[in-house]
């Protein structure tokens, strides 16, 4: 089961992307629930999808694949931590694929150098008062695995054949979905 809380060493991953870490890391000590707007590009590129497609490409990166990076929920949308120069190449990789042309696929917001993302509060605030701001996958390690654009593709295109042959339904809580971090690569 993955946690939904950042370890001390998540945090410190997370503050080094930006150009003051010791400044972020001060800062969360002092308010721990507080989301931070970090940079992207050096440590790490964010790939942004609509929540429920989202939600398919990490199934599908647990499900059949090598797992994923740090994963977080922001405004109805999924953000899956990506390597360095994955938003540079992907838009390019998905124009290519055939699905990127069909609209099976979703626009992919790709956040790279010169970008900022949110990330969520390090403590997993109450749902309540936190909206959908939170981690799915925490940032765990100094040095996470991250996919890179090929993998990020290949989820995309296994969410987007998935979501052909599933039915819509009442079925149940999306947020019910358990990872065994166990099982990354």
């Amino acid at each position: 089961m993955t946690s939904n809380l950042t370890t001390s060493d998540g945090a410190a991953w997370l503050a080094s992307a930006g150009t003051y870490p010791r400044s972020t890391l001060a800062l969360w000590q002092e308010r721990p629930e507080a989301p931070v707007v970090l940079p992207c590009g050096s440590a790490f590129d964010v790939v942004s999808a609509p929540a429920v497609f989202g939600r398919r490409m990490v199934d599908r990166l647990w499900d059949e694949g090598p797992g994923s990076g740090p994963v977080a929920t922001f405004r109805g949308r999924m953000l899956l931590f990506a390597a360095p120069g994955t938003a540079q190449r992907l838009p390019s990789l998905l124009r290519w694929e055939e699905f990127g042309r069909t609209g099976a696929i979703p626009p992919l917001l790709c956040h790279g150098n010169g970008d900022a993302v949110t990330a969520p509060a390090l403590l997993a605030a109450d749902p309540a008062t936190s909206g959908d701001s939170r981690w799915l996958v925490a940032p765990d390690t100094r040095r996470p695995w991250l996919p890179g654009p090929e993998i990020v593709l290949w989820a995309a295109v296994r969410a987007a054949r998935a979501a052909v042959r599933i039915s819509i339904s009442s079925s149940a809580d999306q947020d019910a979905k358990v990872y065994d971090v166990s099982r990354r690569r």
